[in-house]
């Protein structure tokens, strides 16, 4: 998300860069840059002149700070004008005083609602509080359905009576279901159109006033760009919102609709989804998406990801095969493993401050994952658990080459990688510096077998590091 954005924010700040100050006649052209990038990202056009107006105002009234260049300074004017667009601050789901508090989920049909119904759910059983969801939507076929396939997953029980039904009474008789079951929240899931109707507004109206919700949340595509502001002010004014849930996300690289929300409707983002999986919601933080807009990555997203992948004492003994140098191929695929269930791979590098990588990069890092992952799978246990034995037989190597269907020399160049990076692993665990840097043949960081990413020839190859020639004199500093 956000890459067309990001690179467009990347040619203002160019425009500053070698300046020794921010005056009238060079911050134009980075203005211009910032206005243009906005346009192109589908950001709402009043909420373009009103960010445009503020941080022009900001940058020629900046004093110059010693030792930050110009750049940096816009950087920072740009940041907090991002944040103060998108809200400021995460605001968190109601929890009523008296249990259980009522989620209404509305929206039109087509933006994901049901499965951000069960994603909602997923995120409270993280949280320690325990759900039901009803299901309401009678209209769309296999609604119902989808509802309790998603609840199955999820282990969170689901409220139905069909599709003859009143969806009023529906929500009524959920709500009192919740009660009996003693769950600390209800998620009424309701019935969208493909556009806005009297009808459906009648509907959600009258369900409103039947289970008095704590809060109600309007799921919008986030591919519809400066249509989601709109959309959500309008259902605002008919029936009353809390927040909003931006979907398909992780599919939008212009970032329009989360830079208009706030903005347009006066109503908070609560939760953005980031993928089709039910674990792919994450709570909207605007200083996090700021970051991610600017390319500064967002560690603290995932840090929380990580933790819920990791467990502590499997780090624990990690930790003590890396420092003992015992760390082998099974530990390598449990990891690898682990990190996909944080997300793609490319998602989680970009989370990364300063980390410059393009679509095609990442799907050459994921396919070499993947050879990794084959010709692993191919190892014997006892294999995997000692890499050398594979390391002093030819004929082994042969056969988890064949076994695998890549050659014999992709299989030898796995090995040397992973006894390399072993041994850089133990050297940085003991506190010594390498005779190398980074990770071998990976320029810089990176997993056996999969060439340097950032490290590429013209040609668009893996450079594996010639020695350079010892130079006279004091050589590289």
């Amino acid at each position: 998300m956000f890459d067309e954005i990001a690179d467009k924010f990347e040619a203002a700040w160019k425009k500053l860069r070698g300046q020794d100050k921010i005056s009238d006649s060079n911050i134009q052209g980075a203005i211009r840059e910032v206005r243009r990038a906005l346009l192109e990202a589908d950001v709402n056009l009043q909420v373009v002149k009103e960010f445009v107006e503020e941080i022009s105002k900001q940058a020629q009234g900046a004093d110059v700070i010693a030792g930050v260049r110009p750049d940096q300074q816009f950087i920072k004017i740009v940041y907090d004008e991002l944040v103060k667009t998108m809200g400021e601050a995460n605001v968190p789901l109601a929890e009523a005083a008296n249990a259980p508090t009522v989620i209404l989920m509305a929206g039109l049909q087509g933006t994901g609602k049901t499965t951000a119904t069960a994603k909602l759910a997923l995120h409270l059983r993280k949280l320690e509080r325990t759900a039901l969801l009803v299901a309401t939507d009678v209209y769309r076929p296999a609604a119902i359905d989808q509802l309790i396939t998603l609840g199955k997953q999820i282990n969170v029980p689901v409220f139905e009576m069909g599709a003859d039904a009143d969806p009023v009474e529906i929500a009524r008789q959920g709500l009192a279901k919740a009660k009996e079951l003693g769950v600390n929240t209800v998620i009424v899931d309701t019935a969208g159109r493909l556009q806005i109707d009297r009808d459906m507004m009648d509907e959600l109206s009258r369900v409103k006033d039947a289970i008095k919700p704590d809060e109600v949340l309007l799921v919008v595509d986030a591919m519809t760009g400066q249509e989601a502001a709109t959309l959500t002010r309008t259902f605002h004014e008919e029936i009353g919102i809390t927040g909003a849930i931006l979907t398909k996300m992780d599919g939008d690289t212009r970032g329009g609709a989360a830079l208009s929300v706030r903005q347009i409707s006066g109503q908070p983002i609560k939760f953005i989804g980031v993928g089709e999986k039910v674990e792919a919601l994450q709570p909207f933080y605007p200083e996090r998406m700021a970051s991610r807009i600017l390319g500064m990555g967002d560690v603290l997203t995932l840090v929380e990801k990580a933790q819920e992948e990791i467990d502590i004492t499997d780090a624990a003994k990690l930790q003590e095969k890396i420092l003992s140098a015992k760390f082998d191929f099974d530990d390598f695929l449990k990891n690898t493993r682990m990190m996909k269930n944080m997300g793609s791979f490319g998602g989680m590098l970009k989370m990364l401050p300063g980390m410059k990588i393009n679509d095609a990069q990442i799907q050459e890092a994921e396919k070499q994952l993947k050879r990794c992952e084959s010709m692993i799978s191919s190892m014997t246990k006892q294999e995997r658990k000692d890499p050398d034995l594979i390391a002093k037989s030819p004929s082994r190597k042969q056969r988890i080459a064949n076994g695998s269907g890549y050659k014999l020399q992709d299989v030898t160049k796995l090995v040397a990688d992973f006894q390399k990076m072993r041994s850089l692993m133990q050297q940085m665990g003991q506190g010594k510096m390498p005779n190398f840097p980074g990770m071998p043949n990976m320029g810089g960081g990176g997993f056996p077998g999969m060439g340097g990413m950032g490290n590429q020839s013209p040609a668009g190859n893996p450079v594996y590091g010639k020695k350079k020639k010892k130079k006279k004199g004091f050589g590289e500093l």
